[in-house]
């Protein structure tokens, strides 16, 4: 493993990222090698190295989960809200560490990553991941770090799955959990949902089957994906209050309308259509069941304290789905 020297450093804020020549074998099978993780550290890691909260992120998400890279950042990161002196992550008193995922496309390898094999962007030729490789990677990080045991983990919606699989999957290694607004598994319609996004993209002439890096991106299905993503993100009635009927005067459009319209646009800037596709489809093939009817039997190997969140007005991952998970944490011993 090598660590790179920081990318960009401010008063709070460095980027880092580590490499292991190594291959990293994937649970389908296939390899990659080198493979690349991105990240970020706030607060000080102490002489124990016990004093370490872990944060990951969501589909849309990357390392840069508080603070600034540079004073031309117009916004700190995505959790800054969270993550600082005297804040509810405090790092007076917390190391918070936050990669980007496997298959990301914030400096983490992924299909826009060069193939070592081709001298080119691995495109569509990029390894089908999971949730659980995503995982094994980030443990590969905390190990380098001589952490052997993580005080706490967090992340929403796609980070509360890895949250849940780092609680199963090692179960000595974490002291304490926190999912939000996520899911031990998709249901249909979620699945459906993504299906429909990852066909916006594939249908974009400029995708390309995939290989679009040296040409023209499919902006316009990518735009589209995201739309879909943000109408799932709010239910009926938070829709109608944020929004309600009304229109543009300039040009007549609903309020709604250009509200994805902005979303879709902002997104396409900022995210690779390659990476929504894999990960999308890690998502979609996690189950932390592994195909059992029950979660009691999965989670009655985590030794882990947890702490489960969700919102009433989230459409895409409804509260049942938490409901499910805490009652098979109250029954798993």
């Amino acid at each position: 493993m090598s660590a790179n020297q920081p990318e960009k450093l401010t008063d709070l804020v460095v980027a880092r990222s580590a490499t292991w020549q190594e291959p990293l074998h994937l649970e389908g099978g296939a390899t990659l090698a080198p493979v690349t993780i991105a990240y970020e550290q706030y607060g000080e890691l102490n002489a124990a190295r016990d004093n370490v909260v872990l944060v990951l992120h969501a589909l849309s998400g990357d390392a840069h989960v508080a603070g600034k890279l540079s004073s031309e950042d117009r916004r700190p990161g995505w959790w800054d809200g969270m993550i600082g002196p005297g804040k509810p992550f405090d790092t007076d008193r917390y190391c918070v560490i936050c990669s980007n995922v496997l298959a990301g496309c914030k400096g983490s390898t992924g299909p826009s990553s060069v193939n070592p094999a081709t001298n080119r962007p691995y495109g569509s030729d990029f390894p089908v991941i999971t949730i659980g490789d995503m995982v094994r990677l980030q443990k590969l990080l905390i190990d380098s770090f001589g952490i052997t045991r993580l005080l706490g983990i967090a992340g929403g919606s796609m980070g509360g799955m890895q949250v849940l699989e780092w609680a199963v999957r090692y179960p000595e290694a974490v002291a304490s959990a926190i999912p939000i607004a996520s899911t031990a598994r998709h249901s249909a319609q979620q699945i459906a949902f993504n299906e429909v996004a990852r066909q916006a993209i594939m249908a974009d002439p400029d995708w390309s089957e995939g290989n679009y890096y040296d040409k023209k991106p499919p902006g316009r299905g990518l735009a589209v994906a995201r739309m879909v993503g943000h109408i799932t993100y709010m239910s009926d009635e938070s829709m109608r209050q944020k929004f309600g009927r009304r229109q543009r005067e300039e040009n007549g459009i609903f309020e709604v309308e250009s509200y994805l319209r902005y979303r879709g646009s902002q997104f396409v800037d900022r995210f690779d259509a390659n990476s929504y596709l894999f990960i999308t489809k890690a998502m979609d093939m996690f189950d932390l069941a592994n195909g059992a009817q029950s979660l009691v039997p999965v989670l009655a190997k985590s030794r882990t304290r947890y702490l489960i969140i969700s919102f009433t007005s989230d459409w895409l991952y409804p509260s049942y789905q938490s409901l499910e998970i805490v009652s098979a944490l109250r029954r798993r011993n």
